[in-house]
Order: C-alpha cells, then structure tokens, then sequence
C-alpha cells in the first residue's frame, strides 16, 4: 500500500496523480508537485509496462509514491493465457521490488469485468495498492463494473465517467463517487487542464484525480535518415519525443486548489 502519511504530510484534496512515461517523466511530476504517479511506457498506445530497470531506477530517485501500469500491449483488456500470464509474473516482480501499486485491468469479451483474473491479480501483488485502469471505461455497465471490482477488493479505480473527458462523463463520475462510498476510491480523468478541473472537481467530488500533461519536443539529432521509420510510415514520429510538461502540471494543480 502507499506509505502513510501523518496529518502534517497528508496532501490537500484533491489527491493528484500524474501518469508519465519514463524517469524524465517522473522527475519532471514530482518537482511540479504531483502527490503519486502512475509510471508507464509508450503513452503513445495509453500506456503498457515500463522495464524492471526503468523501475528500479525510479525506486531510486523518487520521492513520492509512484504505481505502476501492468499492461502487456496496447489494444483492448481481453487477454490471451500467456499474456496474463505475464502479467502476474510482472505483478509479482514489482511486488518484490518495493513499489508503492501496481495498475491492470482484465475484461471478459461480454464487456464485464473479469473477476477471477482481477482477484488473482490483487492477491499477486498483495500487500501492494492495486488501481483497475481505464479498462473499466470498456465495461457495458459502470455500476455492476464498480461493483465486481469491490468483490476483488480493488483498491481504486481509474475512470473518465466512460466518456472521452471528464467534463463529458462529470455525471457518471458523481454517480460512481457516490456509489463507491468509503469501498473504493474513484480516480477521475480525462483531459483535465487549468481551465476545466476545479469545475470538475466542484461538480464530482472527487477526492483523486489524474491527468496527464503533455507536450510534443523536437529531436535534437543532426542526421536524419529520411528511408526509413522505426514505427509506421510517420516518419517525424522518430525525431519528436512526447514529454511530461512540468509547468502545466504544476498549472492544473493550483487550479483545483485555488
């Protein structure tokens, strides 16, 4: 679980979390004063698992809590036996790292949540905080979801209100806050900013929330070969890099707290 905190430390709500991908990410959140982050790679596919030396690494550096995302590919939650297979195996390596969570999320093909899959993976990476990811946002119904997730004792969950904002899915998002009760946490999302998250706030009651602040910088290599691409035929992708955007956090962050 998070470390606890005394009263002294305890941050002002709401909680904020920063999803990054790599240490530079990282580094970059907690200096702009994120309370948590979740650490992933390749945000370019909504995030899969970081390598083991990334996270080490971050072990190492960080000065806040930091979870991390168990997500074998990009692509839907419907999982093949090996990759879940590799998943737990992922658990059970954190587990044993140290870190603060770990975030994953399974579904069946019906749009449910796959409960054995879930319950097995809480109890993997046990006495670890345990988030279900955006998977969630896939399900048919948000409140039986919400509900399963309970049952495998889930200890948050990662949600947009099932809508591609939060300020689209605000109603969902008060609706599940109001379900969860003191039972899970909900952590809302969904292109949160300066200029939208202390309404969100206001309306939803959350008492997490989560965001990502990007922002696109150019390649400082000199030679560029212009034949060939390491991904796809956009071949610009290979010389600009998608980092974590300090002074916008920090931004977004005075804004809720205002």
């Amino acid at each position: 679980m998070d470390r606890p905190v005394t009263d002294i430390e305890r941050p002002r709500l709401p909680l904020i979390e920063i999803c990054v991908e790599g240490i530079d990410g990282l580094l970059t959140a907690q200096a702009a004063g994120a309370d948590r982050v979740e650490l992933c790679a390749s945000l370019v596919e909504g995030g899969i698992t970081p390598s083991l030396g990334t996270v080490r690494a971050a072990l190492e550096l960080a000065t806040i809590p930091f979870h991390v995302i168990v997500r074998p590919r990009g692509g839907d939650f419907l999982y093949s036996d090996t990759e879940y297979g590799s998943m737990l195996a992922d658990v059970r390596a954190l587990r044993e790292l140290g870190v603060a969570g770990v975030v994953v999320g399974c579904l069946n093909a019906d749009g449910t949540i796959d409960e054995k899959r879930m319950s097995e993976l809480v109890r993997a990476a046990e006495p670890l905080n345990v988030t279900c990811h955006r998977a969630f946002d896939m399900t048919r119904d948000p409140n039986e979801a919400l509900e399963a997730l309970i049952r495998c004792k889930v200890g948050r969950v990662l949600t947009s209100g099932q809508r591609d904002t939060a300020r689209q899915g605000a109603a969902l998002l008060a609706d599940l806050v109001r379900q969860a009760g003191d039972r899970i946490i909900i952590l809302g999302c969904g292109a949160l900013a300066p200029d939208n998250i202390a309404e969100v706030a206001g309306t939803t009651r959350l008492t997490e929330m989560h965001f990502a602040a990007l922002k696109d910088v150019p390649s400082t290599m000199r030679y560029r070969n212009p034949h060939v691409g390491m991904g796809g035929d956009d071949l610009d992708r290979e010389y600009r890099t998608t980092v974590t955007d300090g002074a916008l956090v920090a931004a977004t962050i005075a804004a809720v707290r205002a």
